[in-house]
């Protein structure tokens, strides 16, 4: 039971059993994962929100949202890790999670939009497509989780991280990886994997939120699958949004 998400992997449901399930009142479900996805989708909206109006009612100023993104990216990483590490609590990290990742999107989007009008919905449009057709793909069976399948994912997912990694000691140098930013067909051709790549994660969230369900994990772990799925559809949105702005550049 592997994911390519670092919030689930095989190892996430390894310590809570039926057992746990009768201390906490209740065991996850599917549809309890579900609910609680779409509120943290709405929290980030509402936050993204408030960001996204001060930067316009600035006339386009970067400066004025520039702290709330800085903020948000960097709040949201913490308490990222901080859930993942202490999953129990997910019911109050996710939630503030999903408010800083809103702060940093918000910010961030109306910056891409000002540059490429209509870009930012066209992002949202693609994001929500995706999570839908993999969802469907899921249930159909037309992409099964197998043990390749997730191994694939997971060294792919890995390899895009680590060229992240380096692309980012690399600006301390003033120097970075050109395709990753750039446009161009190359820079395309890149964007376009990486976003196949967290596509490929939904279906691994999903194989592993469900089988957290059949292992009768306890209630509090919805808030954590909703959580991880957060995790993936930002990325998600975030590689479309890139892709999209080379491909007008």
């Amino acid at each position: 039971m592997r994911s390519g998400n670092p919030a689930l992997n095989d190892k996430t449901f390894l310590d809570i059993g039926s057992g746990a399930v009768v201390d906490r009142g209740g065991a996850m479900t599917v549809n309890g994962t579900v609910n609680r996805t779409a509120l943290l989708l709405i929290i980030s909206l509402v936050t993204a929100m408030f960001t996204w109006s001060r930067f316009f009612a600035a006339d386009g100023d970067p400066s004025a949202v520039m702290p709330f993104v800085v903020g948000g990216a960097i709040g949201g990483f913490v308490v990222a890790l901080v859930t993942i590490f202490k999953k129990n609590i997910a019911a109050y990290t996710a939630p503030l999670y999903a408010a800083l990742e809103g702060l940093f999107i918000g910010g961030l989007s109306a910056m891409f939009e000002a540059q490429f009008p209509g870009i930012v919905l066209q992002a949202v449009g693609l994001t929500f497509g995706v999570l839908a057709a993999m969802l469907i793909a899921y249930r159909t069976g037309v992409i099964r989780a197998t043990e390749k399948f997730r191994m694939g994912v997971v060294a792919a997912t890995g390899g895009i991280a680590l060229l992240y990694l380096v692309n980012i000691v690399m600006h301390f140098f003033g120097s970075g990886i050109p395709f990753i930013h750039e446009g161009g067909a190359i820079g395309i051709g890149f964007s376009l994997v990486v976003v196949v790549i967290a596509a490929l994660n939904l279906v691994l969230d999903f194989d592993t939120i469900e089988r957290g369900v059949e292992a009768g994990a306890p209630k509090y772990m919805e808030w954590y699958g909703a959580f991880s799925l957060l995790v993936t559809l930002v990325w998600l949105y975030l590689e479309l949004l890139r892709l999209l702005a080379k491909s007008r550049e």
